[in-house]
């Protein structure tokens, strides 16, 4: 199946130069790259599942953009400073003159690109479909050197990137757990989903820690995390939380765990962060999480771990998010969970 704007604007337009590298920025696992000749690509998706999906279909595919190209294709995200800051890049690295492509969801924020990027360059008249639009300008870099990506202090000592997760803030969640950990804790311990590092820096501040693997699936917050979190005891690792398999297990594993996989709740996200963490930890090992009170993830605890207890403070922000602490894992619980149907293929169509 074609994409419902890419391929409209391939038949409608002199679309793409002849020769040269085409960048592609962010497209998700599921995006239809099928009208364009793949030997030309070269995919820019620092977030590792995505990332191992298009490697694993054999694509070229880096978590960020390497030199110069004749051509870009934006698939717009969801947050408007990485948006611009992508678009600032695909500016400075396409040859001038070069066409960049935008597409994006009206949900997610296209229209507003478009309506500022007519303020500053000339764009193609857009084609409209399936609740998005696509569109083009020509490269330079000039015209939106200012959009480009700058770090951001959201608390002292600690450097985020546009797009990363509670970019601007300490997340409130994340603030609430680190209040209720225990003095002490094991000598191994994880973050899954550690972000730009924060909660990380706080388990340091624990006596008994004597190693700490911080998993986050998005590169650019881990390049983050990199950066504020020094501490020799600190490991990184650049995965997919829900997939991650360390070398020896943990006696414990603290928690903020996504829960969108777009503008709607997927419960579904954060279980599976749940039962990755009673996997990875050791018989006797505990697991600190906060999380939203709306979401339903006491069937699932209760699948995974022999003990539950819930040990939110009273007053202040707990209101909106309760505290857990689950201890001694069910042994085979991550087993036995329900596993993703395969996606259903289909023959691509002729490529560009």
């Amino acid at each position: 199946m074609s994409h419902p704007r890419l391929s409209l604007a391939l038949d409608a337009f002199d679309a793409l130069p002849a020769e040269g590298r085409i960048a592609v920025f962010r497209p998700q696992a599921a995006t239809d790259l099928s009208d364009l000749l793949r030997e030309r690509l070269h995919l820019i998706q620092g977030f590792k599942p995505d990332h191992d999906a298009w490697a694993a279909r054999g694509y070229a595919v880096a978590p960020c953009a390497e030199g110069d190209y004749a051509a870009a294709v934006v698939f717009v995200p969801r947050a408007k400073a990485e948006a611009r800051a992508l678009l600032a890049e695909a500016a400075a690295r396409v040859a001038p003159g070069g066409p960049i492509w935008v597409d994006g969801a009206k949900t997610d924020g296209v229209d507003s690109i478009l309506k500022s990027l007519r303020e500053r360059v000339e764009v193609s008249p857009p084609i409209a479909k399936a609740h998005g639009k696509i569109f083009a300008f020509a490269a330079g870099a000039e015209a939106l050197a200012d959009w480009a990506g700058a770090p951001m202090t959201p608390a002292p000592g600690f450097t985020t990137w546009p797009g990363v997760f509670s970019a601007d803030a300490v997340d409130e969640g994340s603030a609430l757990l680190a209040a209720c950990l225990p003095e002490k804790l094991p000598a191994r311990v994880a973050d899954l989903g550690a972000g730009w590092g924060w909660l990380s820096a706080q388990v340091l501040g624990h006596s008994g820690v004597e190693e700490l693997h911080l998993i986050e699936a998005e590169h650019a917050a881990l390049d983050c995390a990199r950066q504020n979190v020094t501490d020799p005891r600190a490991h990184f690792h650049w995965a997919d939380a829900t997939r991650f398999t360390p070398q020896e297990r943990f006696g414990a594993i603290v928690m903020n765990p996504p829960f969108h996989t777009s503008r709607d709740a997927d419960p579904a996200l954060g279980a599976a962060f749940i039962r990755a963490a009673g996997a990875m930890l050791s018989l006797s090992g505990t697991l600190w999480m906060v999380a939203n009170r709306h979401l339903p993830y006491d069937p699932v605890l209760a699948a995974a771990f022999h003990e539950i207890e819930d040990i939110t403070p009273p007053g202040g922000i707990d209101r909106r998010f309760r505290v857990i602490r689950a201890a001694r894992p069910v042994v085979g619980a991550a087993s036995a969970s329900p596993q993703a149907k395969p996606r259903r293929t289909r023959a691509p169509r002729p490529r560009r």
